[in-house]
């Protein structure tokens, strides 16, 4: 039975349609293809077209419950079975459940221009016992040029299709028919897009030794659809089809913040770090310091337990380990874990569009809380700056959406002090953080500064920095008479701040020690005005006390001379 959420939606008055269960296909059709009408998939050699159908109706027999008919003219049963098993369908035991069933038919071309007669009735006797043999809803066709091959009358050939397509209408038989891309048609015959009701191209094309698959839907009767050319991957999963279009500024934001790794780094974006869910570049020339950064970034998120998805398209993944482990970043241990992952690529190897494709699809899988991208000025060896600027806008409108914290990296030219980059996708960075080389003194050394950090209050200190056995340390800023101080310049101004700072302290010691002395004399002399007062003290209550007993002693005298005198 199909699932309620597997079913496929009317579109109002418009026609049923069948999910085809192919990533990003049933988006770009809105919601498959015409249910009970045929489909042409055109396109050049090892564009996909028979892994698009075969496809179609392995998902069709395993997720929505209808069975199907795959009819080759090209190749046997056998031989098509072993080509899509390495994208894990198993034609052979869907065909022994039931759930599809596969049929060869060889075209004799030599027969057909001996008797000078072609019809397909024979085709369509075997075509309903497959159908029957499977209660098929689907059915494949593959493909349309070989069941024409020995037919010079474009007429009859034209005629001949409609026959087919409207037995297959008759029939309500969601089908597929494949075709050869033409010299200046998108089928052989030219004939073929006339009398579908969907069409379907696809394109392998080859730019500057870079080969991209792009799929568009050419016409779709009675159904609105996305007219432009999509990117799409073949896997060991099948097809997977991305829309180009950006996603629009419809993600919404969070107040929560995420530390950059370095503290002294969190406190100059106002003690917290990034916002989660923000879009970060961190800008340099080479050697400054870029992936050291993000390295501590990636190492804080797998230290919250937050997953962390690294793309580098420079160094493989066990070069950025070991480079790391010299300032005392152990990444490894994140990746055993499965905290951390790396997707190591050059450039070169994908088109832009698959590389947003790959890109994509594994962010799906792995649903990381960070994203970083180190660095993303190498996609230039693939496409100009406009699609890279393009492809960097869909990706982190993408992500935005998923409130997935992305950090950039992206390499400089020119002048030290100069804010442009090779992609103009600054605008894109809510943080952008610049890291620069100065030379002074016959040396180089390493600096940064915040450019921007929008909903934030920030430092507008240019800080350098060294790379330790400890990681990044921002250094504190020492200003001298010409500007900022790095390198030997800062430790002279330290030295000399050193030194003067000695002969001050010495110079408040010996002050102190004077004082000392001074208020030891002083106590010293206290001491000997208190002994001297002591001793006044004595004689003057001695001579008190004698005056005292004189004054009595006269005093009693003249009372005994009185008595004597018989004084009154």
């Amino acid at each position: 039975m199909v699932r309620a959420e597997n079913k496929p939606k009317s579109l109002g008055a418009q026609l049923e349609k069948s999910l085809t269960g192919i990533k990003g296909l049933d988006e770009v059709t809105k919601g498959g293809l015409p249910k009970g009408r045929p489909t042409l998939v055109c396109g050049g050699a090892g564009s996909g077209k028979t892994l698009l159908a075969t496809e179609f109706l392995v998902r069709g027999a395993l997720q929505f419950g209808e069975p199907g008919v795959f009819m080759s003219f090209e190749e046997t049963s056998d031989e098509l079975t072993k080509n899509v098993v390495s994208l894990g369908f198993k034609l052979d035991a869907l065909a022994a459940q039931k759930k599809i069933s596969l049929d060869y038919v060889q075209i004799d071309r030599s027969e057909i221009e001996e008797t000078g007669e072609y019809n397909l009735e024979g085709l369509f006797i075997r075509l309903e016992h497959a159908i029957a043999s499977v209660g098929a809803k689907r059915v494949v066709l593959d493909t349309i040029e070989t069941l024409f091959s020995g037919i010079p009358n474009p007429a009859v050939v034209r005629a001949e299709l409609k026959r087919l397509f409207q037995w297959l209408k008759n029939k309500g038989m969601t089908t597929i028919i494949t075709g050869e891309q033409g010299e200046k048609t998108f089928t052989r015959h030219g004939l073929e897009e006339y009398v579908s009701d969907c069409v379907i191209f696809l394109d392998h094309r080859i730019s500057e030794q870079v080969s991209t698959r792009r799929i568009r839907v050419v016409k779709y009767r009675g159904s609105p659809h996305d007219t432009n050319e999509f990117p799409f991957l073949i896997d060991e999963k099948g097809i997977i089809v991305m829309p180009i279009t950006s996603l629009g500024l419809r993600y919404r934001v969070t107040n929560k913040r995420v530390s950059t790794g370095i503290p002294r780094f969190d406190a100059m974006l106002g003690g917290k770090g990034y916002y989660r869910g923000s879009s970060v570049l961190i800008s340099g020339s080479a050697g400054t310091g870029k992936t050291s950064f993000v390295s501590h970034f990636a190492d804080a998120a797998c230290r919250r337990g937050d997953r962390c998805l690294f793309f580098a398209f420079e160094e493989s993944e066990s070069q950025v380990v070991r480079n790391m482990l010299s300032i005392g970043i152990d990444l490894e241990q994140w990746a055993k874990k499965g905290l951390l992952k790396y997707h190591a690529d050059r450039p070169t190897i994908y088109g832009l569009e698959t590389h947003l494709l790959v890109m994509q699809k594994m962010i799906n899988e792995f649903k990381p809380a960070a994203v970083i991208v180190d660095p993303v000025s190498n996609l230039n060896a693939v496409a100009n700056h406009a699609n890279v600027k393009m492809m960097l806008t869909r990706l982190l409108d993408q992500l935005k959406l998923d409130r997935v914290t992305t950090v950039l990296t992206i390499l400089t030219q020119g002048s030290p002090t100069s804010e442009s980059t090779d992609v103009d996708i600054s605008s894109l960075a809510d943080t952008w953080i610049r890291l620069r080389d100065t030379e002074s003194g016959g040396e180089r050394n390493r600096g940064m500064y915040i450019l921007k950090s929008r909903g934030m209050t920030h430092s507008n200190q240019i800080r350098e920095f060294v790379l330790t056995d400890k990681g990044v340390n921002l250094l504190d800023v020492y200003v001298g008479p010409s500007g900022v101080l790095t390198g030997s310049a800062r430790l002279s101004r330290e030295a000399q701040e050193k030194a003067k700072d000695l002969v001050r302290e010495q110079d408040a010691q010996i002050k102190q020690l004077n004082l000392e002395r001074k208020r030891k004399a002083m106590e010293a002399r206290i001491a000997d005005l208190r002994a001297e007062f002591k001793t006044e003290e004595a004689e003057i209550k001695k001579f008190i006390k004698q005056e005292k007993l004189r004054r009595q002693k006269v005093s009693q005298d003249r009372e005994a001379m009185a008595q004597i005198r018989k004084a009154d």
